[in-house]
């Protein structure tokens, strides 16, 4: 387990580590919360991200109750009292990750854009931008919670790429949005098989990809007179001719996308190459070898037809003769626009069909399956420190020792490489009264049976100390007259 034979870690013993992490709990007003910051390294590099140990706990939570509640791991009889107690906890976190959920979903509601519920209530614009900043601020929480890494967009050079793993040249424009988060998590590479150009595209090769495993966007566009303002100053154009830049902009965007709206996306296995492919205003541009084929057969064969045409009408001896010259040239032309708009079309599909195959969720539903990510990263960092400070009395000090001897044996039971934030799962224990810091510096650590009993007395207080002041933005618009006023 966390050491030789048993998980013998209360003997440690060392130098004071500092550990860094996340706060022990999120802030109470998420409306302030100030997300983490964005990564300070390229995310399309492949050493750079894979190199980086994330947070991130790559098992599945049954994977650690079964370890780490195994009967050769713990004194006689123990060991049921520990799998209790974890199980006890697992649903403990889960219920309060409801109840910020409850809150969250509560304040997106002046946002969602497919919402199939009855609209009864309205918002001043300064009950909407209080509203915007909770759903932003708690959503973040969500994520780190969820050991996912922050990318900052405002270094657009880590976004935007000129190579493309789908050969697609996409551009988004960063500065139409109002609003935009981009997480992701699990940074690593994955094999695919292509046509092996050395064989002649008739055999294949194996390559690797770097992708993100997850990959989060959450965006709200601009108000439109707003962004008109920003463009017109920005290139120094009329508000006229901004106006019509910004609707020419946003044409590539269904009519339902409107600045109105929080949306949010969660996709998976996306590769690194291609970060821009989510963004809803991107733009496929011809590759420079299109530019050069188009360039080529275009000119080639325009130049050809007007040769042509232009040779048959100094000698023209009839109409006939002319006509059917004007009418080749128009056909080399049309052929030429056909291919352009034909290979256009084949990026678009080319787009669409990875981001459908990469999709996981949208919207409300992002909300419900980061939540339970967020829920189940918690619980498995709260075993696995239970785990090894349960064994006995130790140092505060010690906890940096702890936190590399939990990841050594992470390395050697999962073969993995991890960041493990001791500090985190540290303060929420805490917070639970499952470990209790003495004024000597010593953490003291229920056992399990008693550790299991005090979930228990936390469970049947709930209810009892659920707060009665409750969020309450906007206005419950009148019951029109013929709706009955009451039961």
């Amino acid at each position: 387990m966390l050491g030789q034979g048993r998980m013998a870690v209360a003997g440690i013993a060392g130098e004071s580590a500092h550990v860094a992490g996340r706060a022990a709990s999120p802030p109470a007003n998420a409306a302030t919360y100030t997300p983490a910051a964005g990564i300070a390294i390229d995310p399309h590099s492949g050493g750079g991200v894979t190199t980086r140990r994330e947070k991130f706990l790559p098992v599945t939570r049954a994977a650690l109750l079964k370890r780490l509640s195994a009967p050769a791991n713990w004194p006689a009889g123990e060991a049921a009292h520990v799998l209790r107690f974890m199980r006890y906890l697992d649903f403990w976190r889960r219920h309060d990750y409801t109840a910020r959920l409850l809150d969250l979903e509560q304040a997106y509601d002046a946002f969602a854009p497919d919402s199939d519920l009855k609209v009864t209530r309205t918002y001043t614009p300064a009950e909407r931008e209080i509203l915007k900043k909770r759903v932003v601020g708690q959503m973040a929480q969500l994520l780190e919670q969820g050991n996912f890494t922050r990318v900052d967009p405002k270094d657009v050079h880590l976004i935007l790429t000129e190579d493309s793993h789908y050969g697609l040249d996409l551009q988004v424009d960063l500065d139409a949005f109002e609003e935009a988060l981009i997480y992701f998590r699990g940074a690593t590479t994955i094999t695919e098989r292509r046509r092996d150009i050395k064989r002649a595209y008739m055999g294949w090769k194996e390559v690797q990809v770097p992708v993100f495993q997850r990959l989060f966007l959450l965006f709200k566009l601009k108000p439109f007179d707003e962004r008109v303002k920003e463009v017109a100053l920005k290139h120094g154009l009329t508000i006229r001719q901004a106006e019509k830049a910004v609707r020419r902009a946003r044409a590539l965007l269904p009519k339902t996308v409107t600045s109105d709206h929080i949306y949010m996306k969660l996709f998976k296995n996306i590769p690194r190459s291609d970060v821009e492919m989510i963004f809803p205003n991107t733009r496929v541009r011809f590759r420079r070898w299109d530019k050069i084929r188009f360039g080529v057969s275009a000119g080639g064969g325009v130049g050809i037809g007007i040769f042509g045409t232009a040779t048959k009408i100094a000698v023209m001896s009839n109409p006939v003769t002319l006509l059917t010259a004007i009418g080749a040239l128009g056909g080399v032309v049309l052929r030429q626009v056909t291919n352009f708009f034909a290979q256009r079309n084949r990026y678009m599909v080319v787009m669409a069909q990875n981001l459908y195959f990469h999709s996981m969720a949208d919207n409300r539903g992002v909300i419900t399956l980061l939540g339970s990510r967020a829920a189940e990263e918690d619980i498995k960092e709260e075993i696995l420190l239970y785990a090894a400070l349960a064994q006995g009395r130790m140092r505060a000090s010690d906890i940096g020792e702890i936190d590399a001897k939990i990841e050594r044996w992470l390395k050697e039971t999962f073969a993995i490489d991890v960041d493990f934030d001791v500090s985190d799962a540290l303060g929420r224990l805490k917070a639970e009264g499952i470990v209790r810091e003495t004024d000597d510096g010593w953490l003291e650590t229920l056992p399990p049976e008693a550790a299991a009993r005090h979930i228990d007395m936390l469970w049947d207080r709930a209810l009892d100390d659920l707060s009665d002041t409750i969020n309450d933005e906007g206005t419950e618009t009148a019951p029109q007259e013929s709706e009955p006023a009451a039961l």
